[in-house]
This record gives C-alpha cells, structure tokens and sequence, in this order.
C-alpha cells in the first residue's frame, strides 16, 4: 500500500484525492488544509485520513509515504524547502513550481540537493487526446513547422482566500495558466525556446469584484508567439470567457507533409447537457498529398471524467508517478521542465507588458 499525504485539498486538491482512489493499493492516509470548509469536504471523501496542522506535522507521521502538494502557487517553493529540510519523500507538486524569477534559484538549489523524485505535475500531457497527437505528430507533418494551441474556455473559478485573482500570487495568468502549454509547446517540439512575444490583457472577467479594496488584476486573454531554436514557431491563444465553446482546448501543428489537430472538449461538468451529449475527443489527421482528411475518436472512460477536470490526465499521470515511488523510475516531468514552463511564461508576462520581445 502507497500512503500519501496532501498538502492543499481545494479543488485542485480533491481531484487528486478522488484520482489516487481508483489507484490500486493507494490510498490518503493524512493532508494538510487550514481552510475548514475545505477540510471538512476532505474529511467526506478520505473517512480515514487524518487531519494534520501543519507540513512539520505530516512529515512526522509515519503513514506517509508520498506527498501531493496543491497549494496556492506562490506557496510551492517554501513547501518543497520545508520538506527537503524536514523529511524529503517523493513528491508530485501542482504546477506552477515558481512565480517569481527571484525564486529560480531557490528552485535550483533543491534540484540539486532534494534525494527523492519530484515530479511536476503538467496534468495536460496526459489527456489521451494530447498524449496520441503527441504520438503521431512527427509522422502526420513530416516534421512540425507550425505549432499552434488554442485555449476557449471559462473565468478563474473562486478559490479559497480568492489567492488566484491576484498576479503576486499566481504569477500572472500567462504563468499559472499557461505554463501547461508552454510545456506542451517544448514536449511536442522537442526544442528550446530563443524569443518570446505577446500581446493579452483583462477585458471581460473580474472587473466588477473587489477583495480588500483591490481589484483582481489578473488577465483573461492574449496571444503568446515563441521561437524555437530549431526554426519552429508556436503560438497560443487564450480567451477565458469562452465558456460556450464545444471544445476547450484545440492543437495544431502542420509540417511539410500534412496537419495533425487534436479536439478536447472542456470538464464535464460544465457542459450544458440540454443541448446534448459532450462532444467526443478526437484527432483530424490531414496529408497534403492525397488531400482528404481523416477523423480519430479517442473516447475518455467515464469514470475518469468524474474523478476530474483534465479528460481523464490527472488519473494517468498518476499512474506514472506510482511507478516512479514503487520502481525507482525517474521522473517524466522533471523540476527543470516545470521551471522551463514558469520561465517562457514569466518571458511572456513581461512581452505584453512592454511590448516588446522577450529573448530567452
């Protein structure tokens, strides 16, 4: 049996508890959560795991052998140092790792001294959409040239504290949103960025709330262009008041030889059934020669789309990262890759500002 603990048991928190529940010989055996409604939502889906203060006194335990952290962002690193000071257990930390340029070499002198694994968790590369697109890019373009994301989808939702409407929390929305696409954006390219542009703001969400006399300054659109050292070029598009949309997330990467998209529907939770069922995740796979483009469903268990709201990723990432505590494998998501993520996202916070490109 792998006992975790939690750390943050929001709504970020609670998905991987319900996900670690349909683990085999897994369980929550203790989290840390000051807010009490949320603690007490956590005590109703793990009867049997103990409320601990604080991170001291979870590590003190000895029923833990993993730990979740899903903490507010700017959080996470004091976390991991906490825990590489007190008892270092293999970790899977939320993204994003960091906020703040200043913290990059907190975060470095942890890669380099932490004993165990730390993986960070980029729920997107494991929704089964993405993960085939992924597998099936470099032979559907002949090499991808062009990479672009899309993202439609609804406002911040309320977190505990409203910690996420503020950038010096989250690191901007370019940041705490984004970074699962810039991941994604090096993943698939298997490249490094060299130059960032952007160009996003806040039109449309939050502009009509206010939290100790401030207003939220986090913004809910933009366009995020990267180069890539190798001659690619990526782009993103983010709408946050897109709500309306049948797919939230759609990709594209075009190469020499063909287009390759991929089609992900949004968390079902939030579909408007009236109108029918939630679209199917699929892939469109389009040669140039013959032209004539083809359709792939790639259906996502039911169960897993009820554990979450990442089409099934938070459950398969899991997974890996069992094997990663049990077998000694290495991380698939390393602190590097979250920092890497953090850094093109931080690059393109500063390019909107400025208007300016960002070299990296």
């Amino acid at each position: 049996m792998t006992r975790y603990g939690i750390v943050g048991c929001g709504m970020m928190g609670q998905e991987h508890i319900r996900n670690i529940a349909l683990l085999a010989q897994a369980e929550v055996s203790a989290f840390v959560e000051p807010d009490t409604g949320m603690a007490a939502a956590t005590r109703a889906l793990v009867p049997g795991a103990t409320p601990c203060a604080d991170i001291p006194g979870l590590l003190a335990r000895n029923d833990v052998d993993a730990l979740v952290i899903a903490s507010p962002n700017h959080m996470h690193v004091p976390q991991l140092r906490d825990i590489a000071r007190i008892r270092p257990l293999p970790v899977l930390v939320e993204k994003p790792v960091y906020t703040r340029r200043e913290d990059e070499a907190a975060l470095r002198d942890i890669a380099r001294d932490f004993p165990a694994p730390i993986w960070v968790a980029m729920e997107y590369r494991y929704m089964p959409p993405i993960a085939k697109f992924r597998e099936m890019a470099e032979a559907a373009t002949g090499g991808i040239r062009m990479l672009t994301i899309r993202e439609h989808r609804f406002p911040f939702l309320e977190k505990v504290g409203d910690w996420n409407r503020f950038n010096r929390n989250t690191g901007g929305t370019l940041v705490e949103k984004c970074c699962h696409f810039f991941d994604l954006m090096r993943l698939i390219l298997q490249d490094e960025p060299v130059r960032v542009m952007a160009s996003a703001g806040q039109a449309v969400n939050h502009l009509d709330e206010r939290y100790g006399g401030e207003t939220p300054d986090i913004w809910d659109h933009g366009y995020v262009i990267v180069d890539f050292a190798k001659g690619a070029r990526a782009m993103l598009e983010l709408c946050m008041f897109a709500e309306g949309s049948d797919y939230q997330e759609e990709i594209s990467a075009v190469g020499t030889t063909g287009k390759l998209q991929a089609f992900v529907p949004g968390p079902t939770r939030f579909w408007n059934f009236d109108i029918g069922p939630q679209p199917v995740p699929h892939l469109i796979v389009s040669p140039r020669h013959p032209t004539g483009p083809s359709r792939i469903d790639i259906p996502v268990d039911p169960t897993l789309l009820e554990a979450g709201d990442h089409n099934g990723a938070t459950y398969y990432q899991h997974l890996r990262f069992l094997d990663v505590v049990r077998e000694g494998r290495r991380p698939e998501v390393t602190l590097q890759d979250g920092a890497a993520a953090v850094r093109i996202g931080l690059a393109a916070q500063e390019a909107a500002m400025t208007g300016q490109a960002v070299a990296l």
